[in-house]
């Protein structure tokens, strides 16, 4: 992990890096959790504690573990899929681009919050945008995305998606 300093300012303002990372993980383990049928994350992912129970790289490598074993026993053309996003079933294509778009958008947050490159590029950014406009407003009104903000000429997909997803692509703490 990039992150030297867990109680870090990240975009997600209510949130410092540990948080974010715990939410990160347990959205990852909460699509696992649908896809399989087996435990979800062990506190809730929208009210993150900020105490770790293992070291930050070990959380991540689980969730990420977790979720990519649950995604490969998915049929890419299944037409209903269990995920933890309203409407609580998609088509697995649709499912699986908003794993990672959760995925993505976390891993820039904990990137910029350390001061690091974003890992998120603009090829990557353009497939993740029609995902988060198909799923992201039924979310806003739980508060789980601040409202789009207003684009820039000239800004590549990458600030794109995060405006769409109501984060400053020009954050920093």
């Amino acid at each position: 992990m990039l992150v030297n300093d867990w109680e870090a300012a990240t975009p997600c303002s209510q949130w410092n890096a540990t948080q974010v990372l715990q939410h990160a993980a347990g959205d990852q383990i909460a699509f696992a959790a649908f896809l399989t049928g087996g435990d979800g994350p062990s506190e809730d992912p929208f009210s993150p504690s900020g105490s770790l129970s293992d070291t930050p790289g070990n959380v991540a490598e689980h969730a990420m573990k977790l979720s990519a074993t649950a995604w490969a026993g998915v049929a890419a053309d299944a037409e209903n899929v269990a995920v933890p996003v309203p409407p609580n079933s998609m088509p697995a294509s649709l499912g699986v681009g908003a794993c990672a778009l959760d995925a993505a958008v976390h891993a820039w947050d904990l990137a910029v919050s350390a001061g690091a490159p974003s890992p998120l590029s603009a090829a990557l950014a353009r497939e993740l945008l029609p995902v988060a406009q198909q799923i992201v407003e039924p979310l806003r009104a739980y508060g789980a995305y601040a409202p789009a903000l207003p684009g820039e000429p000239g800004e590549d997909d990458a600030a794109v998606l995060l405006r769409y997803l109501g984060r400053d692509p020009h954050w920093s703490r």
